[in-house]
């Protein structure tokens, strides 16, 4: 007579098989997914193959996120939430192909320009979260932060690790370039992470600036002559110059809020940083 214990011992050691393997998924379904082919008359071999198929989509997806986690995001943003009638100067054609992510494969750049508020870390975050998904490294970063990472490093001695990194990464995306202006050791700093990169990763970086005033950032016109033909020797340029989203939107909500019966909230200003908080 098969006691409870004896009938139980099965699953357990399958169980602690399944984890040592590192088969949560198969761990997790395989009870009920064995009743469901068994219902249907489904044979063993579709059975694994069923079970092994969703353990490969629960691995991918944990690798994905993996690596949005590592790429530190300050948001995820895609192109599905990215309003491209609000600015026409964009190829959406353009971004869409380059959602594919054939440019990193080519170590090619891109380079959103155009004026404060039209989406271009919307854009590029969106970009990033596609690489992420392709099963590319990622990395995001201001431009001033990443030259504040490379001082601290140069002073704690541990600069040539961190360009390590920085190299790394299949596509490294840098915000926010010409917002602030660089020191001449700073400026040189980032210069020589876009050097390192140039020909072995993709770099996307997004600028307020046009290009003829970006001496104004570096503080060299022969570094920035330097930095611009390394940059725009394999590029996609975004043209992104139009209305501000966060002002139109800002407008927008202000009529709302003064029509007749509206109960919407106004806006909420930062005070340190302007930006619009939607109550």
């Amino acid at each position: 007579m098969t006691t409870s214990a004896e009938t139980a011992l099965p699953q357990v050691l399958l169980a602690h098989h399944l984890k040592t393997l590192k088969l949560p998924t198969f761990l997790r379904e395989y009870d009920k997914l064995a009743q469901l082919c068994a219902a249907e008359g489904v044979d063993h071999p579709r059975y694994l193959l069923r079970l092994a198929e969703l353990e490969l989509i629960e691995r991918e997806r944990r690798t994905v996120e993996r690596r949005i986690r590592e790429a530190r995001f300050p948001a995820v943003k895609s192109l599905d939430s990215f309003d491209f009638t609000a600015i026409p100067s964009l190829n959406k054609m353009l971004v869409l192909d380059l959602a594919r992510c054939d440019y990193i494969t080519r170590r090619e750049n891109v380079i959103a320009l155009g004026n404060s508020g039209t989406g271009k870390t919307h854009t590029a975050l969106a970009l990033g979260l596609a690489a992420c998904q392709h099963g590319f490294s990622v990395g995001f970063t201001t431009a001033a932060g990443l030259v504040s990472q490379m001082m601290e490093a140069r002073d704690e001695k541990r600069l040539l690790k961190l360009q390590s990194q920085i190299q790394a990464y299949k596509l490294l995306i840098i915000d926010e370039l010409g917002y602030v202006p660089l020191s001449p050791t700073g400026a040189e700093l980032l210069f020589e992470a876009f050097s390192q990169r140039y020909e072995r990763g993709s770099t996307i970086v997004t600028s307020n600036l046009p290009f003829d005033e970006w001496t104004s950032v570096f503080g060299s016109e022969r570094l920035t002559g330097a930095l611009l033909d390394r940059l725009t020797h394999h590029v996609h340029i975004l043209e992104m110059n139009g209305e501000s989203y966060r002002l139109a939107h800002s407008k927008a909500r202000r009529r709302k809020a003064a029509s007749p019966g509206s109960t919407t909230p106004p806006d909420i200003i930062n005070p340190d940083t302007g930006e619009i908080i939607t109550p």
